[in-house]
């Protein structure tokens, strides 16, 4: 794909701030407002809470027994989960401490000996993605193996008639299909630590992962009849998987894809291919401080108490350099990734035609003649 290159003057754009300066000036303005402080007290309190609140929920799904009312049990600790996900999440963004060591081994307790995911393959994958949010090649989150995000995956020749036939109606079966998502996560994490000689910390995860997964297990058809137990445990993977699916689905599902050979600056190629979510603390509570994935992906160590205050700093900052600051409501976004999906589906290649055109307009961008 060639494009044509900017026909401003030199002189025509002489005095302006090159893009690499729009970033640091942003960053010094962050900096200045005191909101890379860390929030010692903010995560403690999470620290200590999120766990307790995990043990009671345990504590009251032996006390209640074999009932099929553990299908509620089975709700509130997806919710707990996830919640604690969020945290690790935090904690691998090096958001808590200054010390490295102490923010993975938070994770890789959060993670692998609570919530049952690798730590080691989150962050591998997830390192890859903030380098390169949406670009071609680069960002395993455009990479699924059943939903394709691109026009590549979605070409027409590719695959099985049952596979094209399910592309083509694949926005109605995204949300549904996260129900699934809690199993892959597991499965995911299980397959990483089990092949991956030089994973640090290996042996660590290994020993968290195996008493969370089959303590767990062992646990539930302990107290459960086998019938309870598989629909309990299919309740609580399947909500699981779905509020992870959800918090994180609408931060970059139908933003601009980037091809390969387009470079971007950095405060361009975070901004532009995030979306926030507008709302209240509630908001802010239930998808764990996703809902500003603008702030977060410009300052990943920004802790989460801080990214409210940033957001709008950083939306002026943007309108005043002409970087498109995308923002929407929750079930706005859910409606724009469902019809961007599903078009893509359908082989309409203007859906990554048309935003990459207006990107290559901006300062910072450039790509092969």
């Amino acid at each position: 794909m060639t494009t044509a290159r900017s026909s401003s003057s030199p002189a025509a754009d002489r005095g302006k701030p090159r893009p690499l300066q729009d970033f640091t000036e942003l960053a010094q303005i962050i900096r200045d407002s005191g909101l890379l402080r860390r929030r010692y007290g903010y995560y403690w309190a999470k620290i200590i809470g999120l766990p307790l609140l995990l043990i009671m929920t345990i504590a009251a799904f032996v006390w209640i027994g074999d009932t099929w009312w553990q299908l509620f049990t089975a709700a509130a600790l997806a919710c707990v989960l996830t919640q604690i996900a969020f945290l690790g999440h935090d904690a691998a963004h090096r958001q808590i401490f200054i010390s490295g060591r102490w923010n993975d081994w938070i994770s890789i307790i959060l993670g692998d000996l609570l919530v049952g995911m690798s730590y080691g393959w989150w962050r591998h994958k997830h390192t890859k993605h903030h380098a390169n949010p949406n670009k071609l090649g680069s960002d395993p989150d455009i990479e699924l193996p059943v939903i394709a995000v691109t026009a590549e995956d979605a070409a027409p020749h590719r695959g099985p008639a049952p596979l094209r036939w399910f592309r083509a109606h694949q926005g109605i079966f995204f949300f549904p299909l996260l129900l699934l998502e809690g199993l892959s996560l597991h499965a995911s994490s299980v397959r990483r630590v089990a092949t991956r000689e030089h994973l640090d910390r290996r042996w660590a995860e290994i020993g968290f992962m195996s008493v969370r997964l089959l303590g767990f297990l062992t646990l539930v058809f302990l107290v459960l009849s086998p019938g309870v137990a598989f629909a309990f445990l299919g309740v609580q993977l399947g909500l699981f998987g779905l509020y992870m699916g959800v918090s994180f689905a609408p931060n970059h599902k139908g933003m601009p894809v980037v091809p390969r050979e387009l470079k971007l600056d950095f405060l361009r190629r975070q901004v532009m291919m995030s979306r926030n979510i507008r709302g209240g603390r509630w908001i802010d509570v239930a998808l764990g401080g996703l809902n500003y994935q603008i702030e977060h992906h410009l300052f990943p160590s920004m802790p989460r108490p801080h990214l409210r205050r940033a957001a709008p700093i950083i939306s002026e900052y943007c309108r005043e350099h002409a970087v498109p600051y995308t923002q929407t409501g929750l079930f706005r976004s859910y409606a724009v990734v469902v019809r961007y999906i599903n078009r893509v589906g359908l082989g309409e290649r203007d859906v990554f035609t048309c935003p990459l055109m207006e990107i290559r307009q901006y300062p910072g961008t450039s790509a092969p003649a």
